[in-house]
């Protein structure tokens, strides 16, 4: 029995859908004849411009050419909320925006929530004291809203409470364990002004 040997003169094939430098994709879409556009806004306090296919979701180029993995993408047609963002301190949902709506803006991600020291910002900590998540896919989205709901009301019911966060879904907790964290923040905000 012989055995074979590889064929070492032919060159393997490039995949056609291998990834090149962004300066390749980007002239790719031009060629296609899409449009490329230069973005500016402000990312958790961080002025940036990006040069990106006028195409791109802001959930995109927030993960992609932000770094910043923390907001979630899930159904990607604005039902789930886990890509929820404030803009200009309104919750958002990133997955139905292209970035070009964004220039100008400020936009503040779930990164932009914990202290610069590292510490949690109080509704992450207090979600943590209530177990608020399981899987925790959705927390991002939940506590930007949460955010966006405490800044306009500190005090909501729980009535408010569930209303403002039925736009996010969640299937691990059956939600009772999230609108406690939420009462638990409005606790700890509320006993941090009387003192």
């Amino acid at each position: 029995m012989t055995q074979l040997e590889p064929d070492t003169s032919a060159t393997p094939p490039t995949p056609a859908s291998a990834p090149g430098s962004a300066a390749d994709r980007l002239e790719a879409e031009r060629a296609a004849g899409g449009s490329v556009v230069e973005v500016s806004f402000t990312v958790n306090g961080d002025a940036q411009t990006h040069t990106l296919e006028a195409r791109r979701t802001l959930s995109d180029v927030i993960r992609s050419e932000c770094g910043l993995t923390g907001t979630h993408v899930g159904c990607e047609h604005g039902v789930c909320g886990a890509c929820t963002v404030l803009i200009d301190g309104e919750p958002s949902r990133s997955c139905l925006m292209l970035a070009t709506q964004a220039i100008g803006a400020e936009i503040t991600t779930i990164e932009g929530l914990a202290r610069p020291n590292g510490e949690p910002h109080p509704i992450q900590q207090a979600m943590m004291e209530a177990h608020g998540f399981q899987c925790a896919f959705c927390a991002p989205g939940f506590l930007m809203s949460t955010l966006a709901l405490l800044d306009e009301n500190p005090s909501p019911t729980e009535d408010e409470i569930r209303d403002e966060l039925s736009g996010n879904l969640c299937r691990c907790t059956g939600y009772q364990s999230i609108v406690d964290g939420v009462q638990c923040a409005v606790r700890a905000r509320n006993e941090g002004s009387e003192s």
